[in-house]
């Protein structure tokens, strides 16, 4: 398939896990596909590891946790792209504590990367993607839907995405803008297996954010972020896909 061919798309978090295989991904199916990340290093390998698909993968390395950021990181796609069809908003970061031991320091910087970041690189990509009538993919998670212990700052801020992401749908419907969102559960990628009990953590409470079966892969979820993005998802808006091998059924 190559759904993307002569699409111009925007992902963060491209380095590793469900970035990773998302800009690899939509490079297979045609796109230019620039990939930002804080990572160069690993940018630069999956930059590689693009050659020879049907699409391209240029790295840029970019923190999208500071306005100033986030602006050099869109205004330099959308020059080396000639505009932007899609953003994909997949950068965040995680930690796991008591919430009574969580600093202001985590929490803002938690909120800043995940919440404001994604904020940020959607307010700034707007007047792109309107202009080409083009469509937002944001990385919710599970904990946008349901209760996840030692995350308070990461369930806030993804329950903020979640949020954001229908409110975009709703405002910028009529002007043939789409925006949606992905919620994974347990997926085996480096922020998930960094996962570690707090001291005198309850272990009953893992079944709040355990699969029934085995974990999900990033490249499951990028799949599913191409559909989305997609055409063939062209009547969908304002919607989540939970993909979490019925963790919250």
């Amino acid at each position: 398939m190559e759904r993307f061919s002569g699409r111009k798309v925007l992902v963060t978090g491209g380095a590793s896990g469900i970035g990773r295989c998302t800009a690899l991904r939509l490079a297979d199916e045609g796109a230019t596909v620039v990939a930002v990340d804080v990572n160069a290093d690993a940018l630069d390998a999956v930059a590689a590891e693009a050659d020879g698909l049907s699409g391209t993968i240029v790295a840029r390395t970019g923190d999208v946790s500071t306005e100033d950021g986030v602006k050099a990181i869109v205004g330099g796609a959308v020059e080396e792209l000639g505009g932007l069809d899609v953003l994909v908003n997949v950068a965040g970061i995680l930690s796991f504590s008591h919430s009574h031991e969580v600093t202001l320091e985590e929490w803002t910087r938690i909120i800043t990367v995940n919440l404001t970041g994604t904020f940020l690189m959607c307010r700034e990509s707007l007047p792109h993607l309107l202009a080409s009538k083009g469509n937002i993919v944001n990385l919710a998670s599970t904990a946008s839907h349901a209760g996840q212990p030692w995350a308070v700052a990461y369930s806030a801020s993804k329950g903020g995405v979640l949020a954001m992401t229908r409110e975009l749908a709703i405002e910028y419907a009529e002007q043939g803008l789409r925006c949606n969102s992905v919620s994974p559960g347990a997926i085996d990628t480096p922020i998930t297996l960094s996962f570690s009990l707090p001291e005198g953590a309850n272990p009953k409470l893992l079944r709040r954010v355990s699969p029934l079966g085995p974990f999900g892969t990033p490249e499951g979820i990028a799949a599913a972020i191409a559909f989305i993005a997609s055409d063939e998802a062209s009547h969908m808006n304002g919607a989540d896909i939970r993909m979490d091998g019925a963790t919250l059924s």
